[in-house]
């Protein structure tokens, strides 16, 4: 094996070995032994109301033959545009069963974005919430879909809490015409109870079974194929890298089922081995706190934004968090500052944990890389999983750079991707087979390696700023910004300029009860002067009451771009293009 790449897991790392055995049978099937072996315990919870896995179980065999009821074979797609809630689960299973292709979109997402997602996937059937339809129903002249299937929150919950969401949220819904055609939750589950035919397929872990979606590496929306054996193998690193876990061990699933995050660390890798999901369809930090005190959860994932908010709630003063085993964070790149406030907040509230930073890719179903329990380096997002192998090469080549130094990150192991759904440029580009005869993803992403196998992630190659010559990279600045006692959390971003290509521009949300005055403007630059090289400068900065973000919680370091070059162009902010 080539010099930059380390057997993980190996060096002064305890019980965590380095290659595992992983199952050959499908995602289902994983639940399903579960639900064999701990039929009793809770697999997920959802506004109070608990479920065993072998209720769970039953309801993903009902929903299986309900699938078959209105013609659904092995192989066909269907969209899956809902939050984390019960019908969610159920049907991402019972999809898996019948040997379907679970298409994961956001709920949230335009009518032309789901447009997009059912043409680029072929499904040909959707489920989604009563309160989305109204987007079904303005596209469904554009695609071709067989059923639209209609869930409703009411439906998954005990009847004291169902009355009290009629009267709330229930209210706000527009109302499906009687006439519309879809079908009901209720209707296509009594469908089911009337097949009595042949509904389990044959499924092989190799089969394709997800679809994702990613701007990938040059940042167009593709459909990313994932096969049983990618989530599988996931949930068995997951819970090798985490020794200390076991069945019954609660997870605040709050990451959307839409994100590899969500639906492979919080969803699958816990109902793979016995764990039970608390299951939040729509949050705040305020919420999350919330429930997080409530369940005594031991096992928290989410964004560094979600952290940052944490930090600044009344709620959590006097909050006793020594239930909690893992508190993980991902999706986006967690500055150092950030770290050190919030593990110093968990340590002051009986937490005996850190948070344990992890990076991955879409294009590997989500995390491949944790920070140890027991052995963090400040700034590295840790060591690659059990049978994960990382290298860093010389953007657009194969060509590995020595240890320390920044180049792009590539991967691979039992979680690549079996690739991008129509376009085999992209695939060409991203998954190559190098001369060890692995397969390896091209991330798109910079970072190092040290000797001792760390990864230290640097940026997003396509957000490096070029700036006359010099590569700068927004995370270093940020880390430099947030470790200022006034500031709450910073953006850097490039902006065109004719002389030196790119300008560095911050945009900064201060603490709260810090004025936005030009005074402190000078302060932070004065700061910045003696912290960051001079071609690294920021030529401005712009305070900011909130930071804007993507859809799961991701800072959108595009939007600021944007908005920056509507006004070179002297148009409204606001006319920018979406953020993807």
């Amino acid at each position: 094996m080539s010099v930059n790449v380390k057997t993980p897991w190996i060096k002064n790392l305890g019980d965590v070995p380095a290659t595992l055995t992983y199952p050959d049978w499908s995602m289902c099937e994983a639940v399903e032994k579960m639900a064999e072996k701990y039929p009793n315990l809770t697999a997920y919870v959802f506004m109070g109301r608990k479920t065993t896995y072998r209720t769970l179980v039953q309801e993903i065999h009902l929903c299986a033959r309900a699938l078959k009821s209105v013609g659904i074979r092995a192989g066909d797609r269907i969209t899956v545009a809902m939050p984390n809630c019960p019908q969610t689960v159920i049907m991402f299973y019972a999809i898996n069963l019948v040997g379907a292709i679970a298409n994961m979109v956001h709920p949230l997402s335009s009518e032309k974005e789901i447009e997009f997602f059912l043409k680029e996937s072929g499904s040909i059937s959707a489920i989604t919430l009563d309160q989305f339809y109204h987007k079904f129903e303005a596209i469904r002249q554009n695609v071709d879909l067989d059923n639209i299937i209609i869930a409703s929150i009411k439906d998954a919950l005990s009847q004291p809490i169902k009355t009290g969401y009629m009267l709330t949220e229930g209210r706000k819904q527009k109302k499906i015409p009687n006439d519309a055609p879809i079908l009901r939750w209720n209707e296509f589950l009594r469908r089911g109870r009337t097949y009595h035919w042949k509904y389990r397929a044959q499924v092989q872990a190799s089969d394709p079974a997800v679809i994702l979606y990613s701007g990938g590496t040059t940042g167009t929306t593709k459909g990313i194929l994932l096969s049983n054996r990618n989530f599988n193998a996931l949930a068995c690193q997951i819970v090798a890298t985490n020794p200390f876990f076991r069945p019954g061990d609660k997870m605040l699933a709050v990451m959307p089922m839409f994100h590899g995050f969500g639906l492979g660390v919080s969803i699958h890798s816990m109902l793979a081995n016995g764990g039970t999901c608390i299951l939040v369809p729509r949050f705040t930090a305020e919420s999350y706190a919330k429930l997080l005190l409530k369940y005594r959860c031991n096992l928290i994932a989410g964004v560094p934004t979600l952290y940052e908010a944490l930090l600044r709630l009344p709620k959590m003063k006097n909050a006793d968090l020594s239930c909690l085993k893992g508190v993980y964070s991902g999706g986006d790149s967690l500055s150092v500052e950030l770290k050190k406030r919030f593990d110093k907040f968990l340590y002051d509230h009986h937490a005996t944990v850190q948070v344990r930073e992890g990076y991955g890719t879409t294009e590997c179903v989500t995390a491949s890389c944790l920070t140890p329990s027991h052995m963090a380096k400040e700034g590295s997002i840790g060591l690659p999983f059990p049978d994960t192998y990382y290298k860093i090469v010389k953007p657009g080549t194969q060509e590995e750079v020595p240890y320390g130094e920044v180049g792009e990150i590539c991967l691979a192991g039992p979680t690549v991707m079996l690739g991008y759904i129509g376009h085999p440029e992209e695939n060409a580009q991203t998954l190559q087979t190098h001369p060890d005869g692995l397969t390896w993803v091209h991330t798109g992403d910079l970072g190092t390696m040290d000797d001792d196998g760390f990864i230290y992630f640097k940026q997003r190659l396509k957000r490096m700023i070029v700036t006359s010559g010099y590569n700068v990279y927004p995370s270093q600045l940020e880390n430099v910004f947030d470790a200022h006692e006034m500031v709450q959390m910073s953006c850097v971003i490039g902006v065109p300029d004719p002389l030196k290509m790119q300008k560095v521009k911050a945009f900064i949300m201060l603490k709260p009860g810090v004025a936005p005055t030009e005074e402190n403007k000078q302060i932070l630059m004065a700061y910045a002067r003696k912290n960051i090289a001079k071609y690294a400068m920021p030529y401005d900065i712009e305070f900011r009451e909130n930071l804007p973000k993507t859809m799961v919680g991701k800072v959108a370091y595009r939007v600021l771009e944007e908005e920056e070059l509507a006004k070179m162009a002297g148009n409204d902010p606001s006319a920018a293009p979406e953020e993807k």
